[in-house]
């Protein structure tokens, strides 16, 4: 059973007495695919809940993940939507969207008739889109909607902060099972060429004779295919599957890296495999310790991509996906 069920009870009663909850929970505890179920045991049958996510690719992954469960065609009472695409329906009553989605919909319909709850998933990974639609959500619930209901969840929150912006709020927290992870680091944390480096780290990984799939963190795209390339000229004396995954990947290629497979799985992957999505079979992590974000140049105008070193937040994160179904190792570049 998923951690997160321990606190199902304590959730519902959360949101019939307040209306509002804050949620911490670990990653991998099943918060993001089975909150808005809890949810929609509770409200209203014509009451639609709306679940923020940080990515694309997460949104869709988690619609496609919820309807299967719920047993539903994509499309029907489980949907999703993202700047770029749209499966949903009238009927839809749990719906997964991006960021500035929200925001939208509050500028259009300040009232958000028809939604009963909205809830803020990962919500450490902070960014405007997140803090605004926060806000103006928190400002419609004030004014006009008593009745919406607001929640926020993550695995790594600064809980007092949000309680204090949230007057009335109920602190939940559901208990994970970690499996001990061995965390290791280069001897010379400056790395001429970091995609060496991970090829380096796999290379000493497939020797060790340890058993269990890799989940190579790189910042982009660029980076995942000239990991790839290097990742390919190693010796193993076992068939590898390589699967990149980030965002601009057809779909079909994202799902595969959920898919079983007879050979071992090198997924490299951006920071979307941080968090929302657990990789089933992931027993080891290298971890580049970078990312890759988007800033706003106010010289220049215009948002601009810079690779950056992730925050400790980031790098607990990613250690913690090898330790969700067995012990692992995370080897730090």
């Amino acid at each position: 059973m998923l951690p997160i069920f321990q606190i199902k009870d304590q959730l519902q009663q959360a949101v019939s007495s307040t209306g509002l909850a804050v949620i911490s929970a670990p990653t991998g505890s099943g918060k993001s695919t089975q909150v808005p179920q809890m949810l929609l045991e509770m409200l209203p049958s014509d009451g639609k809940i709306i679940v923020l996510q940080p990515r694309r690719l997460a949104a869709r992954m988690l619609a496609e993940r919820v309807a299967s469960e719920m047993k539903v065609p994509l499309g029907s009472l489980v949907g999703f939507q993202t700047r770029y695409e749209r499966i949903l329906s009238p009927e839809s009553r749990i719906i997964f969207i991006t960021e500035g989605i929200l925001t939208r919909m509050l500028i259009s319909d300040p009232e958000l008739k028809g939604i009963s709850a909205i809830v803020f998933d990962e919500f450490h990974e902070r960014s405007m889109n997140v803090d605004i639609g926060l806000a103006m959500a928190w400002h419609c619930r004030q004014t006009r909607r008593p009745d919406l209901k607001l929640l926020v969840m993550s695995a790594t929150l600064d809980i007092d902060l949000l309680l204090n912006y949230l007057p009335g709020s109920v602190s939940i927290h559901a208990e994970g099972k970690m499996y001990p992870v061995e965390i290791t680091y280069l001897k010379h944390p400056i790395p001429p060429n970091v995609f060496q480096n991970a090829a380096n780290a796999l290379k000493r990984l497939l020797n060790s004779g340890l058993a269990g799939d890799v989940l190579i963190f790189m910042p982009g795209g660029y980076e995942i295919r000239k990991t790839e390339e290097e990742c390919r000229r190693i010796h193993s004396s076992e068939p590898l599957l390589f699967l990149p995954l980030y965002g601009d990947l057809p779909p079909e290629q994202q799902r595969a890296v959920m898919e079983p497979s007879d050979r071992r799985k090198i997924i490299i992957a951006t920071n979307i495999a941080e968090t929302s999505l657990t990789i089933p079979g992931v027993r080891h992590v290298i971890d580049s310790g970078l990312m890759r974000i988007s800033n706003f140049d106010p010289i220049r105008g215009v948002d601009m991509l810079e690779t950056q070193k992730i925050p400790r937040s980031s790098a607990d994160q990613r250690c913690g996906r090898a330790g969700r179904e067995a012990p692992g190792t995370c080897q730090r570049l």
